[in-house]
């Protein structure tokens, strides 16, 4: 039977293809612009007729029918890492969430730790061999393919068909629904001038010829938009984003100088505009590939000069960081911060940033803290961090003391808490 025929025999609505789910099966999405809106919504619609279904994804984007209190027993989801669909769910105890590294979640699909039975997702449209691009989300998708007893795809013209390791045949699908909706767009966030102030500080420390890991948000976009005058930067990260892309436009990101993976753009997800996805499609100098592979600190760190730009929500005067919980309210999740902190540290010449304003609350409190605030995850460690970026300076922690790590953080606080911070410090005596 031809490929074409294939197709044409798997083709469903998304109201029949999502009778592959059975009851107490994990759903596996991909992330954010991955996740496919009419198989989701179709199960929103359906939820009731299901009982102990899990929807497992990391950075929802849409809060589909299914985030529900009322309809857990029928169809729950399980973050991988919270996003704004999710975060309300999860801070009141109806959503759980699962603890790992972003790069290890392949290695929990493939040896059962955490199940994977069907997957849905979003894909480009079929080549004349059969296969499909996974290319908005390649994530920890392609393992949960290799366990799944049924993978239906949600077929767009509008997605990409990227290079790299972000393929499935149709000879691997059990539905294919077809969409040609507009895809999800994200923007870049509002820069101010506390985060352009710390934007300038890492943008001062990045040489030309360095790799780029830069996450989401203001301060590490903030980063992005002053390096348009560096030469011959690469890019190996995790999240493709709009301000990347406007750093291989200008000609800043060129990836001549990477030693690992030269000439190629390396990414796991794509989060941005349709400019972006138009980037992606066929583009021989830009590859999608899963997040063991983007994210392995060993792989990842074979990039001389890998810089990793990582923001936080609180750091104390040992050089922990809690970026995912306040206190003990779920915010985010552990993501790839620690990947690729230990990467940088890994590679030649490289530097792990860790950024965040030295207030919260419009200046109420300081995010430079004794010690973190009860309950709160640490996400990256103090044997990891490097360097740490308030509007204030920069703390250089990796092969300094205890006492020389609170000084160094400290002094990059505001100034308003510094009298404070240097009396908890005495108290801890660690000045």
């Amino acid at each position: 039977m031809s490929v074409r025929e294939q197709y044409r025999q798997k083709r469903r609505s998304a109201y029949d293809a999502v009778a592959e789910v059975h009851d107490g099966d994990v759903i596996v999405v991909p992330t954010g612009v991955g996740e496919p809106p009419a198989l989701l919504n179709a199960l929103s619609e359906r939820r009731r007729d299901f009982h102990d279904v899990c929807i497992a994804q990391i950075l929802p984007l849409a809060p589909y029918g299914y985030f529900d209190p009322e309809t857990v027993g029928h169809v729950r989801h399980l973050g991988y890492f919270l996003g704004g669909a999710s975060r309300p769910g999860a801070q009141q105890g109806w959503i759980d969430t699962l603890a790992s590294n972003f790069s290890e979640l392949p290695q929990l699909i493939r040896r059962g730790l955490t199940p994977a039975d069907v997957v849905l997702s979003v894909a480009s449209t079929m080549d004349e061999h059969g296969y499909f691009s996974l290319s908005l989300g390649t994530d920890y998708t392609m393992a949960a393919i290799e366990r799944a007893k049924a993978v239906v795809l949600e077929v767009n013209p509008n997605v990409p068909f990227a290079c790299g390791h972000c393929h499935v045949h149709i000879s691997q699908v059990a539905a294919v629904v077809e969409n040609d909706v507009p895809l999800r767009e994200v923007g870049l966030p509002t820069i101010g001038p506390v985060q352009e102030a710390i934007g300038r500080y890492v943008a001062e420390m990045i040489e030309d010829g360095s790799t780029l890991q830069v996450g989401y948000g203001a301060i590490p976009d903030a980063v992005v938009m002053q390096l348009r005058h560096k030469r011959d930067l690469g890019v190996h990260t995790e999240m493709m984003g709009d301000g990347l892309l406007s750093l291989i436009e200008c000609g800043a990101v060129t990836n001549r100088r990477k030693n690992y993976l030269p000439g190629k753009s390396i990414a796991t997800f794509a989060l941005g505009s349709a400019k972006l996805y138009r980037y992606m499609h066929r583009n021989p100098g830009f590859e999608m590939h899963p997040v063991d592979f983007t994210n392995d600190p060993w792989l990842a760190g074979r990039n001389d000069k890998l810089i990793s730009v990582n923001a936080t929500l609180q750091i104390d005067l040992f050089g922990q960081c809690g970026s995912e919980s306040l206190g003990a309210t779920p915010y985010s999740g552990t993501g790839g911060q620690s990947d690729f902190v230990r990467a940088a540290n890994r590679s030649e010449g490289g530097k792990s940033f860790i950024v965040l304003p030295s207030t919260a609350k419009d200046g109420a409190v300081s995010r430079i803290v004794p010690t973190l605030d009860a309950g709160t995850v640490v996400t990256t460690s103090k044997n990891d961090v490097n360097y740490v970026v308030s509007e204030y300076g920069v703390a250089q922690l990796r092969g300094k003391s205890m006492r020389e790590r609170a000084r160094a953080l400290i002094g990059i606080a505001h100034p308003d808490f510094r009298p404070a911070l240097e009396e908890q410090a005495a108290r801890l005596r660690l000045v």
